[in-house]
């Protein structure tokens, strides 16, 4: 089986995703920001992690 290879700047910009949002969420959380607000930044973290789990599971 051949596979296509991935665009070479989707890992790199899935991980900045990741971080920012994991930051904004610890900060929205930590001084008590908008409840909904911080979930939305907890959803983008997830589903970042989740993508760079399925990006290195299809590159295996």
């Amino acid at each position: 089986m051949t596979k296509t290879p991935a665009r070479q700047g989707t890992r790199p910009l899935l991980w900045g995703v990741l971080v920012l949002s994991a930051a904004a969420n610890a900060l929205t959380s930590a001084l008590g920001v908008n409840l909904l607000l911080s979930t939305i930044f907890g959803v983008v973290t997830l589903a970042a992690g989740i993508a760079l789990i399925a990006n290195y599971r299809s590159r295996r």
